[in-house]
């Protein structure tokens, strides 16, 4: 893999000093993509899929995922979107954070964020820079995706991944696991949540600022 090949990404989440969001299994981030533009998502995690209205999922720009790791799985629905206002003007400029989500998007959170935080009130936390590569290994039949998170401590968050379709997973399973254990890959080392250690970055350094707390 080579990193000049890489997307560059800039990524933006929104929660609370004291990540009141993310404990509630919100979160809302905005993100500027190399060559694609912007866009945004409000996600929930987990989610029981059967719960879900179907009114909910016919709308556009929403969808379910199952994320399977070493040890298990977990579901989540994003509502995506591409927002109207330019993610690092709004940002920059203090203007209304609402501006960034649409307005499916905003009534999703509205159902789900804890009651009295409105998307206005939320605390940026980043930008971090993501490097995406999507690659095709000669020894592996099948495209991996691999996302290098870029820590402004200096740590860095490689994430690789492929997708199936629920019927093929174990097998699929079987053989990432397999190429790996080939590359020197061990699959059942720590995992290290990306998004978590984003966010627990970002709020230590906010509450260190003056008139900053959690």
């Amino acid at each position: 893999m080579d990193p000049l090949d890489g997307q560059v990404r800039q990524v933006f989440f929104l929660d609370t000093p004291d990540l009141a969001l993310f404990e509630q299994g919100v979160v809302a981030r905005a993100r500027r993509v190399q060559g694609k533009g912007d866009d945004s998502v409000v996600k929930l995690r987990p989610v029981v899929p059967s719960e879900l209205s179907a009114d909910l999922r016919a709308l556009p720009g929403f969808g379910v995922e199952v994320d399977a790791m070493p040890g298990g799985y977990v579901c989540s629905a994003s509502m995506k979107g591409k927002p109207k206002a330019d993610v690092r003007g709004t940002i920059s400029d203090g203007e209304p954070l609402r501006k960034l989500f649409s307005k499916p998007q905003r009534a999703f959170y509205a159902d789900h964020a804890p009651d009295g935080v409105e998307l206005d009130d939320l605390s940026v936390l980043g930008p971090i820079f993501v490097l995406k590569l999507k690659f095709s290994p000669k020894r592996l039949d099948r495209r991996l995706v691999a996302e290098l998170w870029l820590y402004p401590d200096g740590s860095r968050v490689l994430e690789l991944s492929t997708k199936c379709v629920p019927s093929e997973a174990f097998q699929v399973a079987a053989e990432v696991r397999a190429f790996l254990a080939d590359c020197g890959i061990e699959a059942t080392g720590e995992q290290q949540p990306k998004t978590r250690k984003a966010l627990d970055f970002f709020s230590a350094e906010l509450a260190a600022m003056p008139g900053g707390s959690v």
